[in-house]
């Protein structure tokens, strides 16, 4: 039995929550699990997750405009639901820039094998 079905018994037994077992399961999670999977990696996945959210909404800038934007509540999940999949996409490629710096400073620093 892993560790989700130890904490997480009713999740797997009860999945009829209006049919959205993704939702059941997020509201059983505890809100220090929430806080952190809510956190970006780092400041440039901020950064761009920001850029993308104002690029979808509009780009006017906030100094010269009192912007208000108004909408419902299908396309507000929609909006949100795209902004968490850009995030992720964002942290995947950071996680494989990391990784990719990683291997090539192991082959500069490795002796050459020829």
């Amino acid at each position: 039995m892993n560790n989700i079905d130890q904490r997480n018994p009713e999740f797997f037994d009860n999945q009829t929550t209006g049919g959205n077992s993704l939702l059941y399961y997020i509201k059983t999670m505890s809100p220090e699990t929430i806080s952190q999977l809510s956190r970006p990696g780092s400041s440039e996945v901020s950064e761009a997750i920001e850029r993308t959210i104002v690029a979808m909404l509009g780009g006017l800038p906030s100094d010269d405009f009192n912007v208000m934007i108004s909408t419902n509540r299908e396309n507000l999940g929609k909006l949100l639901a795209s902004a968490m999949l850009n995030g992720y996409l964002l942290r995947n490629a950071e996680q494989r820039m990391a990784f990719e710096n990683s291997l090539q400073s192991l082959e500069a620093s490795s002796p050459d094998n020829d």
